[in-house]
């Protein structure tokens, strides 16, 4: 019965795993390829002249960060990602569970879903993260981080690696996205579904505040210390930021929310009536939210280190060591762009019914379209907005440290850049289900 339950999941939430399979996928791959380039990079059997060049430029170290930054990203995404399709399937969850469905049946159903999603897309990220390491390796050489002449050298030891971060962080999310819904009974499970839950979980509001505090805390024993180390602590500070955002979800994503649909809500009904929805789903959008706030918090702090350095003294460091940080950057940024992009896509394919509705009632597409792409501005203000703080205080004891002033230089372009590529990508997360919907008749999809 549960080999059955999850084939039947899988085919009703098609675009749910394929946005989970996209994402383990993209984990595996930047996984298999930090492991790749810190075992490439290691100095063991070197000329002692190679080994002190690699040791000094500080590449054992910076892939070891790297690797290690990818694999909590990849935890974050691939839960993240599987926890929400997870909870799209509550309602068929509660009506198999209804007709006699014990929960171990439900929990063995939803770890074959995430292990069919996530086994291929992590075989096929450990081949292309060796394809991605090796261009990466050719990458240091070409700045001058590793000696012309060292090889690279291809291992094994990603693969599992891979497997462990991407199928068993998938399998792990899953189950515990069910368990508790899995305990409920039929009944109760039925109302939780249909209402949705409201309350936080019973560790993750106190988890969630620790996480916010410890990066206060540390922000402000950073100020203290000299640039160099208060550098390497803002890696730290803007995790746990990261981290306490996610945890606390629509309690901090919630007020934020409304101060920006309150300005978007008079922009005519369309953006009213996005305004009630993101309102009246914290929670959901929320789940959206958190990853762009990782994309415009990592992007913001990392890139404004560097033209702040290089406004105030000319000089933003060597050039090997800024092209790795942007590329770390950029990594970063994929991933949780990925996780908001597949949140979004789910959300809107998950309101197809509500969509289809609205046109059945007499709204015109051009209004549900309206609907939608106000739902994102919505969605990426909120982002923007609660990215920036995260930035500002991440930033402010490093810069007041080490330039005596706690404001970053932020280039126009790269403000711009930031904003342009959030909206972009919310738009075209939340529309293309959209139009996908409305392309069917409205009716049909009503009835189904």
């Amino acid at each position: 019965m549960s080999t059955g339950l999850a084939r039947a999941a899988l085919r009703a939430h098609r675009p749910a795993f394929v946005g989970t399979a996209a994402a383990a996928l993209f984990a595996a791959t930047v996984v298999s390829a930090s492991t790749t380039v810190l075992l490439a990079t290691s100095t063991d059997g070197l000329p002692a002249g190679t080994r002190h060049r690699i040791t000094e430029n500080g590449v054992g170290d910076i892939a070891a960060v790297l690797l290690i930054g990818s694999i909590y990203m990849s935890i974050f995404v691939v839960v993240s990602t599987m926890g929400t399709a997870v909870t799209q399937q509550h309602r068929e969850l509660a009506l198999v569970r209804a007709i006699g469905a014990r929960p171990r049946q439900v929990r063995r159903a939803v770890a074959a879903q995430a292990l069919a999603a996530s086994v291929p897309a992590a075989l096929a990220g450990f081949a292309a993260g060796g394809l991605l390491a090796r261009a990466w390796f050719s990458g240091m050489v070409t700045h001058g981080l590793i000696p012309p002449g060292v090889p690279f050298r291809f291992s094994w030891v990603a693969l599992p690696v891979c497997l462990g971060v991407t199928v068993v962080t998938s399998t792990v999310a899953a189950l515990l996205s069910s368990l508790r819904f899995s305990l409920l009974r039929p009944a109760h499970a039925l109302s939780e579904a249909a209402a949705g839950r409201r309350r936080l979980g019973l560790l993750r509001a106190p988890l969630g505040l620790v996480a916010v505090g410890g990066a206060c805390f540390l922000s402000v024993l950073l100020s203290r210390q000299d640039a160099e180390e208060a550098g390497q602590g803002a890696f730290l500070v803007l995790i746990l930021f990261c981290v306490g955002v996610g945890l606390l979800g629509p309690r901090i994503v919630g007020p934020a929310a409304w101060l920006v649909s309150a300005l978007v809500g008079r922009f005519g009904a369309s953006a009213r009536l996005a305004m009630l929805n993101v309102r009246s789903q914290p929670r959901r959008f929320s789940a959206a939210v958190v990853p762009l706030v990782l994309v415009v918090g990592f992007g913001l702090t990392k890139v404004a280190l560097h033209t702040t350095a290089q406004h105030r003294t000319g000089s933003a460091g060597s050039t090997g060591e800024v092209w790795l940080d942007y590329m770390g950057t950029a990594l970063y940024a994929g991933f949780a762009a990925i996780a908001a992009a597949n949140t979004l896509a789910m959300i809107s394919f998950e309101r197809r019914r509500d969509v289809a509705l609205l046109r059945v009632i007499g709204t015109q597409r051009g209004q549900v379209r309206s609907m939608a792409a106000w739902e994102a501005v919505v969605v990426a203000g909120t982002a923007l907005l609660l990215g920036a703080l995260i930035a500002l205080a991440t930033l402010a004891p490093i810069l007041d440290t080490a330039f005596g002033s706690p404001l970053p230089y932020i280039p126009w372009t790269l403000a711009a850049g930031t904003v342009a590529g959030t909206l972009l990508l919310t738009l075209l997360a939340t529309g293309v289900p959209v139009r996908s919907v409305m392309r069917r008749r409205a009716i049909t999809v009503v009835r189904t």
